[in-house]
């Protein structure tokens, strides 16, 4: 994890690398050892991290499809997964 990373330059990572790197943020800030200017730095990479994240998850769900059943109970198709 790069403290000095860009915040916003996290829209190339993985779902998989955003958690992995947001989850070693949270525990620096919670083990407490971190520099107050630091620790603003990695909160604001996080708040980044934490958003690409919600990105990536709303992206997933919109493509989420729910089998749609015929009145026999056979599948007819599908739907989108809220619709």
């Amino acid at each position: 994890m790069s403290a000095d990373a860009n915040p916003a330059d996290v829209s190339a990572y993985s779902f998989e690398k955003a958690v992995a790197e947001l989850e070693a943020i949270v525990a620096r800030l919670e083990r407490g050892d971190v520099a107050l200017e630091e620790s603003i730095s990695i909160y604001e990479r996080g708040e980044a991290l934490k958003r690409h994240c919600e990105t990536l998850l709303a992206a997933a769900e919109n493509r989420i499809e729910k089998i749609r059943l015929d009145r026999a109970g056979k599948p007819a198709g599908t739907e989108p997964l809220d619709g």
